[in-house]
């Protein structure tokens, strides 16, 4: 071989002789490319980096060796392309040596339609007798470095399905969950992907916002505005402490039973149907989908809720009419009888006993839906705390609700402007999952369904009958 032709190299380890299946190159020393030959080395892969500047390319994992383009390209037929598209340029000059190869495009795009076609369709054009594949670009460098890949998804999209094999066999082995998008037409989609801003968090978020805009100003109708109406009081400063703290309990028990209604809703569709093994309608799908993002926006509105309550106590207005009372009386010479309620004893500690336990609960099924924390569980474990525990949760908190209001449902004064207040309007929710929950623990509700979905379906049966009968006349 001529001077000219040797690849100039730095091994970083002794490699030993190996098919060259189990040679990985890496195009790009940055901060993906590095974490991602670390990861590829612990899963028993031999990794090659690609580098214009071998010996003064940065640290880099222990045991992967580096080579200039040429000779890296030369070392291995499956070849990950960690480079921004803007510097996809020395792909070109190398095309000559990616024949055959399948280069695996990580890029991804800081916006939307930046360009007119996909980065992975602009590569597989600067080298046609190449193949590209588009896929892992939906890793973080962070996820890599620190192992939390188990059970996250990949997209992977080609034009040759013997390409597309060889990089799932790579992502299986690293622990990841592969899904084939089809060709390479599919690239701009997957592109796509890392841009989406909290996809999964979108309804959830919208619908705690709706509910506590609702409530916020159903609320300062209620108790500001009727108060400065009706009683000429203005008591507006409320609205930053006390009608907060009455619209987070409020939004998070909503937030909480719609966790356990779409469970609800599945089951009695799959006792109508007489099966599980129908897909549910798109909506059901994707709201129940969507549950543990739901759970953990109502635990952020119960956290509220609690740092609210300890405050209240130092608030400037509750210590000014402890104050004025003190002075009234001893202005008046006169000192109040003292009577203990026994009955009022009771409803507050409950209250308060339920809504300590019901936080407590809260936070348990919030840490139990961490995947560290839940990954050290069995499935039985883990269904028991979500489902079981999680009717246990929502059953507290109601009879929390319920609880605060249990003297004043018939007082007429407590309909300000023929209006229910808001902890009413919030039961009613949770209530209908619970009653729902109830009746399918209940052995007969089975059989009434069956019955009933019998002779729908004998009706229908025989509206057909009919109808053929009548076409024959």
């Amino acid at each position: 071989m001529p001077e000219e032709m040797k690849p100039e190299s730095v091994l970083l380890h002794d490699l030993d002789s190996a098919a060259e299946t189990d040679m990985l190159c890496i195009f790009g020393t940055g901060d993906l490319g590095r974490s991602l030959g670390l990861r590829l080395l612990q899963s028993g892969y031999r990794v090659v980096y690609g580098s214009r500047r071998p010996h003064s390319c940065g640290p880099l994992p222990p045991g992967a060796q580096v080579m200039n383009h040429v000779a890296a390209a030369r070392s291995s037929s499956l070849i990950f392309i960690c480079v921004h598209r803007e510097h996809y340029g020395f792909l070109e000059t190398l095309a000559p040596h990616l024949e055959e190869k399948v280069l695996v495009d990580l890029s991804n795009n800081l916006k939307k339609d930046v360009y007119p076609e996909a980065n992975a369709t602009y590569l597989q054009r600067l080298v046609p007798k190449a193949t590209v594949v588009k896929g892992f670009n939906t890793l973080s460098a962070w996820a890599l470095q620190n192992g939390l890949l188990a059970g996250k998804q990949v997209f992977l999209c080609g034009n040759s399905a013997e390409a597309k094999r060889a990089a799932a066999d790579v992502a299986t082995k690293l622990g990841l969950t592969v899904l084939d998008k089809g060709s390479l037409s599919a690239a701009r989609e997957i592109e796509d992907f890392p841009l989406r801003l909290f996809p999964e968090w979108r309804l959830p978020l919208c619908v705690a916002v709706g509910l506590t805009a609702f409530f916020f100003f159903y609320l300062l109708i209620r108790d500001v505005i009727y108060a400065y109406v009706e009683q000429e009081k203005d008591i507006s400063y409320r609205i930053m402490i006390s009608l907060a703290n009455k619209v987070f309990p409020i939004v998070s028990l909503i937030m909480l039973s719609l966790c356990y209604l779409p469970g609800v809703i599945a089951a009695f569709l799959q006792l109508y149907r007489g099966t599980k093994y129908k897909r549910f309608p798109d909506w059901l799908d994707r709201w129940m989908l969507c549950r543990k993002q739901m759970g953990l926006v109502a635990l952020g509105f119960a956290f509220l809720h609690a740092i609210y309550t300890f405050v209240i106590p130092i608030r400037y207005s509750v210590r000014h009419k402890l104050i004025s009372r003190v002075v009234d009386e001893m202005k008046e010479n006169k000192t109040t009888p003292f009577y203990f309620d026994n009955t009022e004893a009771w409803g507050t500690d409950s209250f308060y006993v339920l809504g300590i336990t019901g936080f407590f609960l809260y936070v348990l099924l919030a840490l139990t839906s961490l995947p560290s924390v839940g990954g050290s569980l069995s499935w039985r474990e883990f269904t028991f705390i979500q489902s079981k525990l999680g009717h246990l949760t929502l059953f507290i908190c109601t009879a929390h609700g319920y609880v605060y209001g249990w003297n004043k449902f018939l007082k007429l004064s407590t309909y300000k402007w023929y209006t229910p207040p808001g902890y009413m309007l919030c039961l009613i929710v949770p209530s209908v999952v619970l009653v729902l929950k109830l009746l399918l623990l209940l052995p007969c509700v089975d059989r009434t369904l069956t019955r009933i979905r019998q002779g729908w379906e004998r009706n229908q049966s025989k509206e057909t009958v009919g109808d053929n009968k009548a076409t024959n006349l």
